[in-house]
């Protein structure tokens, strides 16, 4: 059991409250899902759950975390940089369970993640694993380790779809809590038995925390329902609001006149009426005190409204066509070969979907494919990476990366988007690395829209969005004119986006049917 008390945690830079007041007790059966808007602060409360010295640098928190003597095994979204040079072997012997381990405890847990069990011993670095590589390898240091409690922050980040069985298997039969950041809604509905909801609501002046203990849609349908309630409520308060101010005002008006108009020779209706005139305001301030008791409307934090522009592609047009006999590992010709014989050819506002096991080259076919791109004067492509760093400058603030001649007016217009997109004022001006995941993706997003681009290739698009914008990120994406080429193991991604799915294999791509996607 963990418990977290009365935890609030503020940014230093800002002064921003993340979270305030913040309870909950995880018992050994709970599956607890943290879900909310990027940047409201569940990455920091998992980080700090773990260990309270990982936040120092950039936030203050008050409260308690009691662990009743149990330890947490901690995934961080992302590994440092001093841990990706390691190898495989280097981490896995860093660990003393490792070096206790079986050999067949070692075995089956290589084999329930999906890897083989000379993975361990590798001498590639981290830093050459691909994304869902690097998150199975730190699983299984995880559960070698046998925490009692599992925080897990995106762990379904760049997993394949047979990766993802693994990770829900995992989180089903773990012995211990689990205490899990996800923005993937199907493994969220499959696993999560407790919803814990991170809002910034008052125009993200003010952190409120919902904590249920229910599945996800039950969840849904709860807060749908009580939002309608409280809906109806608070316009029923208002409309008798209004009838009741009505019916003052007419008394009040009317007692005025009578003032105004009584004679000072009657001083005896005088004093009356000045009497009344008092008895009437004091009902109007016990309307006042009234008023302060009534149901307001819900003020909920709402997902992202955005529309992505771009330009419309006849059906017909022959977007690219890409022909390549070898895919070498990183695109080096003297790195191992991946894959051959990869035919490629997209047609018109097409949106084609890429899917393969980890590790197999999609993120290394997409860069291939930009490269062979970059020449076309007759093609704006835009191009958002697995790893955003590759990209962003992570010393400038997403304004002035997203402004190209630095006038007033387009600062302006730029600040108006990014505000559309849940941005504060003051995150306008954080620089890039202090953003979260989804915070700068949405740069991406918002780079991509003002571009006007004909061609989309995105490697995990939604991966770092929440479960309540996903819908209308995937909408946005199905929606978008041109053409689109992505990498993606988001299920409703494929079955609401996608017009074609091709899986890379060591033989090339191969077309898959949408009913054959549980089956990989």
């Amino acid at each position: 059991m963990i418990q977290i008390k009365n935890v609030t945690i503020t940014h230093k830079k800002d002064l921003r409250v993340l979270l305030e007041g913040v309870s909950f007790t995880l018992g050994d059966q709970d599956r607890a899902v943290l879900i909310g808007e990027e940047g409201n602060g569940k990455s920091t409360l998992l980080a700090w759950i773990h260990d309270p010295h990982l936040i120092e640098d950039y936030a203050i928190a008050e409260g308690e975390r009691i662990l009743n003597g149990g330890t947490t095994g901690y995934l961080p979204q992302e590994l440092p940089d001093t841990v990706k040079s390691l190898t495989a072997y280097e981490y896995f012997s860093a660990s003393p369970a490792f070096l206790d381990a079986s050999a067949g405890e070692l075995s089956d847990m290589a084999r329930s993640l999906g890897f083989e069990e000379s993975f361990y011993y590798e001498d590639r670095t981290l830093r050459m694993l691909s994304g869902g590589e690097r998150i199975r390898v730190e699983l299984a240091r995880l559960l070698l380790e046998k925490p009692s409690v599992l925080l897990l922050d995106e762990p379904s980040n760049d997993l394949d779809l047979a990766s993802l069985d693994c990770l829900e298997d995992v989180i089903r039969s773990f012995p211990g809590s689990v205490l899990f950041i996800s923005h993937d809604e199907v493994l969220i509905r499959d696993c999560a038995n407790m919803i814990i909801h991170i809002e910034q609501i008052r125009k993200k002046t003010k952190s409120r925390v919902s904590v249920v203990h229910a599945d996800y849609d039950t969840y849904l349908q709860q807060r749908g329902l009580a939002i309608e309630k409280q809906t109806q409520e608070a316009k029923a308060d208002q409309r008798a609001k209004k009838e009741r101010d009505e019916r003052y005002r007419r008394i009040r008006e009317k007692v005025a006149r009578a003032q105004n108009t009584i004679s000072r020779q009657d001083p005896y209706h005088a004093a009356l009426l000045k009497k009344k005139m008092h008895t009437v305001k004091s009902l109007g301030e016990r309307f006042a005190k009234q008023d302060e008791d009534m149901t307001q409307m819900p003020d909920t934090e709402d997902a992202i409204y955005f529309s992505l522009n771009g330009r419309a592609m006849p059906a017909s047009k022959i977007v690219f066509s890409i022909d390549l006999t070898e895919l070498h590992a990183g695109n080096d010709p003297k790195a191992p070969v991946l894959a051959r014989n990869i035919h490629l050819e997209m047609r018109g506002p097409e949106k084609t979907v890429l899917i393969g096991a980890n590790g197999c080259g999609k993120s290394t076919l997409l860069r291939a494919i930009r490269k062979e791109l970059e020449g076309r004067t007759d093609l704006s492509v835009q191009y958002m990476p697995q790893n955003y760093e590759d990209l962003l400058p992570m010393d400038k603030t997403p304004v002035d990366y997203l402004c190209k001649d630095g006038s007033r007016e387009e600062q302006s217009r730029i600040r108006t988007f990014l505000g559309a997109l849940k941005y504060t004022a003051d995150e306008m001006d954080h620089e890039i690395r202090e953003l979260s995941g989804g915070q700068k993706a949405k740069i991406f997003l918002l780079k991509m829209s003002l571009s006007d681009a004909d061609l989309l290739l995105l490697d995990e698009p939604t991966r770092n969005f929440s479960p309540l914008s996903g819908p209308v990120i995937r909408q946005m994406l199905s929606a978008f004119p041109g053409a689109i080429l992505a990498i993606s193991h988001d299920r409703l991604f494929l079955t609401e986006v996608a017009d074609r799915i091709l899986m890379l294999t060591e033989d090339g791509l191969v077309p898959i049917e949408g009913d054959e996607i549980s089956t990989f």
